[in-house]
């Protein structure tokens, strides 16, 4: 039964799918805004959001918490520019803009990008 499994596979092995999302996550990261699927943006956004709360913390245990998902590069990014920028806001980092569909496969597009 998939009672309370509510993670999208992509059609990728477990593995596989988790090396995906710290790939989309370090692209969003160090992009600041990225194009993507709606999909793969509704599943990108709580596990990015988790990792800016952790940088807001700065500390050593949050610093070692997010390079275990995460490059070296992005996670600079997100302790020294990203999360002081967010200090006083409680959630709601990112923004999701629905695009039109992909023309060749007609996929739904979008756009995930830091709040402002």
């Amino acid at each position: 039964m998939k009672h309370l499994k509510k993670n999208r596979k992509f059609g990728r092995a477990a593995d596989y799918r988790k090396a995906f999302l710290s790939n989309l996550g370090n692209s969003l990261i160090l992009k600041e805004s990225i194009r993507t699927t709606e999909a793969r943006a509704k599943e990108i956004r709580p596990l990015v959001e988790k990792m800016v709360n952790a940088a807001k913390k700065e500390t050593l245990a949050s610093r070692r918490l997010l390079l275990k998902s995460l490059a070296v590069k992005p996670v600079n990014k997100l302790i020294k520019d990203i999360a002081p920028r967010f200090k006083e806001r409680h959630g709601g980092y990112l923004r999701i803009l629905k695009i039109a569909d992909r023309k060749n496969d007609g996929a739904k597009m979008a756009i995930i990008e830091f709040v402002k």
